[in-house]
């Protein structure tokens, strides 16, 4: 069982760089490409650093950072694009939360079709 957190993927508007973790490359191409848009978008927007991180249950989050002296970033328009994306996203998000719980977790996949 994982003792930390995991990051899935990462924007920063500082570095202009996206990461991916490779343990995460299995996932289907469409995913990956959603979750770089995603992210990007974010950054673009609001600035600062966001990673989409599991934690050792499993539960995604949406961790946003900034430089200190970041006067551009926007931390109301931070708050309101997570919350979007929560509700934009919510099917995918909870995939990928499924997806780390059977795939890395080794936890029963309970869903019933």
């Amino acid at each position: 069982m994982y003792e930390e957190k995991i990051v899935l993927c990462c924007s920063n508007k500082y570095e202009q760089k996206y990461y991916l973790n490779e343990d995460f490359d299995s996932l289907p191409q469409q995913i990956k490409d959603e979750l770089k848009i995603m992210c990007v978008l974010y950054t673009e927007d609001v600035g600062g650093i966001l990673s989409l991180e599991f934690d050792e249950e499993g539960n995604l989050s949406f961790v946003v950072t900034s430089d200190e002296g970041d006067l551009l970033f926007d931390e109301i328009g931070s708050v309101l694009k997570i919350k979007q994306y929560q509700e934009d996203k919510k099917d995918l998000l909870e995939s990928l939360e499924t997806y780390f719980r059977v795939f890395f977790l080794g936890e029963d996949d309970d869903i019933n079709y």
